[in-house]
């Protein structure tokens, strides 16, 4: 008679968050003051006040790549120096962060964080965002937000210049998490792209630049943080978590 196997088990679902835009909103203006100041610093420019297109869901790397390409820098003296770029721009937001970021919070976010944390044997949290790290852990420690999310874990613009890289990373720093138990939550259609290119689901919510159509390419779409929980839950619930 073969002997019975324990049950092992199951995984949580894997949360990679965004930050701006979907857990925090309008708490990205110092931080583009300091990636701008920074780059031109470390270039020896004035200013850099060229307008790009819609960033956001870019990496700092890459907006500070675009804008310098923008001012006339070769491409190869922008990626010489990027290093340098990314050491200025942390420690220009150093000094330009707000000391409290509170007010930016998403509204139903705290709430929603709160209630997920409870539930550690359904779902765990990570992060996936363009911000360089200690950008994005100042922003989040400022806004009241940076205990939900654990040091050594997520994946930032500081890890690669492509937001398509960035999701293999947070899972490998998460233990080799299983794609399968992995969502990408985030507000633009870069958040969806990067989700897409590691075979990833991915919900979208409406509290950014786009609006709900513009995000339609996402598993679900929703219009804020007090509809999110009911839809993670029932991804949760069909993996089997």
């Amino acid at each position: 008679m073969r002997p019975t196997l324990p049950t092992l088990p199951s995984r949580p679902l894997l949360l990679l968050w965004d930050i701006d835009g979907t857990l925090l909103q309008r708490a990205s203006g110092e931080h583009a003051t300091a990636l701008r100041r920074a780059a031109a610093r470390v270039h020896g420019l004035d200013a850099l006040d060229h307008r790009l297109g819609q960033v956001a869901g870019q990496t700092d790397g890459a907006i500070a790549r675009d804008l310098l390409q923008a001012a006339g820098v070769p491409a190869e003296e922008i990626a010489a120096r990027a290093a340098e770029v990314q050491v200025a721009t942390e420690a220009a937001y150093a000094e330009l962060c707000p000391a409290d970021l509170s007010a930016t919070v998403a509204p139903g976010i705290p709430e929603l964080l709160s209630d997920l944390a409870a539930r550690p044997d359904e779902f765990r949290f990570s992060l996936v965002t363009g911000n360089f790290e200690p950008v994005a852990r100042l922003k989040l420690a400022r806004a009241g937000l940076g205990h939900w999310f654990a040091p050594g874990q997520g994946a930032f613009g500081s890890d690669d210049d492509s937001r398509a890289a960035l999701p293999p990373i947070a899972r490998a720093r998460a233990g080799d998490w299983p794609r399968e138990r992995t969502v990408v939550i985030g507000d633009t259609p870069r958040d969806i792209a990067c989700a897409r290119a590691d075979l990833l689901p991915v919900v979208a919510v409406g509290t950014g630049p786009y609006g709900v159509e513009a995000l339609a390419d996402a598993d679900a779409v929703v219009d804020d943080a007090h509809a999110l929980g009911p839809v993670l839950e029932d991804m949760a619930a069909r993996v089997g978590a």
